[in-house]
């Protein structure tokens, strides 16, 4: 190989396959499992072993891989949208309620539509979640925009608001009138994502966050729109003095965020669970901000940091079984993984402050 080959090479690599952002991130991970291992070892457990079954059961086998892709779904489709907010500068973290709003939406256009063709069904419940969503979501948006409300503390008590209105209809307007428990009736098959993987739940909803994930990257940061979107989250006062429009770009944040829940929400509906339930989520919309933030709110990487937490999530309850390791060790591991980040971020902030205070 030329050395001019081979520098471009060392480029290449530098560029997509290892930048700065994804090394240290993938440098938080080891750490937390490190410090995990500790924890275990203190309890009197063997590390190795737990560990061994964790990932025995999340990718060992075809089935362990078919749940954890089943489980990368919403995760990445929530943080993605997460990500794709806070790089607009939007602190947007009611996808949990976004992900309810969007699947009770496809749940009813799946009954409303039962008999149709499912390639008129399916994209219809994808629409409703996606509106459904983003529209959820636009409550924050106005409430920011026009009255300078503090994105965080609105979106996180629409959530609630959310849960609580959900389970109001599955309670009353959308109970299955067959059952006594608070869920839709089944969607019919004309309804449900096809299955990618005989006999496994493993869906289609796995395609459709793939292109997501890929449709986002190329947004982010090969189009002009996404250049205008991390521009105004970088510097929304420089933006505006540049003649960028600043709302335009907030309101995507909002949007595409809501948007994106919302097919979280499709997906377990039209794949995992064929109704809405009640308890849809156990806090994927919660779980995808450090999905966001692990993944350095860059789409792809947001998709590999699903990946990881939703085989953690898998393989926890093996590891409890198997070792005797509480699986609540897992949400230890993750609460790791983002201390981490956040103090790699304000290390450097650290040195340099002891170094103009000492000279």
């Amino acid at each position: 190989m030329s050395e001019s080959a081979s520098e471009a090479a060392v480029g290449l690599a530098r560029r997509w396959l290892l930048p700065r952002s994804v090394l240290s991130g993938v440098l938080c991970v080891v750490a937390a499992f490190a410090i995990g291992a500790l924890l275990i070892a203190a309890i009197g457990r063997d590390p190795a072993l737990a560990y061994l079954s964790l990932f025995e059961a999340s990718l060992g086998s075809t089935n362990g891989l078919a749940e954890t892709a089943i489980r990368t779904v919403p995760l990445a489709f929530c943080g993605i949208g997460i990500a794709l907010a806070f790089r607009a500068g939007v602190f947007n973290v009611g996808a949990e309620g976004q992900l309810f709003i969007g699947g009770v939406a496809a749940a009813w256009v799946g009954l409303q539509l039962g008999g149709q063709p499912q390639w008129l069904v399916l994209p219809a419940m994808g629409v409703a979640a996606a509106v459904a969503g983003a529209a959820w979501s636009a409550v924050a948006g106005v409430l920011k925009l026009k009255f300078r409300a503090d994105e965080l503390i609105t979106t996180i008590m629409l959530n609630y608001i959310a849960i609580y209105f959900v389970g109001y209809l599955l309670h009353g307007p959308l109970q299955d009138p067959g059952s006594p428990l608070a869920r839709t009736a089944r969607l019919a098959a004309e309804a449900r994502l096809p299955m990618l993987l005989e006999g496994t739940r493993l869906h289609a909803g796995l395609l459709l966050v793939v292109i997501v994930a890929i449709v986002a990257q190329l947004f982010l940061w090969r189009s002009v729109a996404g250049f205008r979107l991390r521009a105004v989250g970088h510097n929304a006062r420089a933006a505006e003095n540049t003649g960028m429009n600043v709302k335009a770009a907030l309101w995507t944040g909002f949007l595409v965020c809501g948007a994106l829940a919302g097919l979280a929400g499709f997906s377990e509906v039209a794949g995992v669970q064929r109704r809405m339930i009640e308890n849809l989520s156990p806090g994927f919309g919660y779980t995808a901000i450090i999905v966001a933030l692990l993944g350095q709110t860059n789409p792809l990487g947001v998709l590999a940091a699903a990946v990881l937490f939703a085989a953690l999530q898998i393989g926890s309850t093996t590891m409890e079984s198997a070792a005797g390791v509480p699986s609540a060790l897992t949400t230890v591991i993750q609460a790791l993984v983002v201390l981490l980040l956040i103090g790699q971020n304000a290390l450097p902030r650290l040195v340099r402050r002891r170094a103009v205070s000492g000279s």
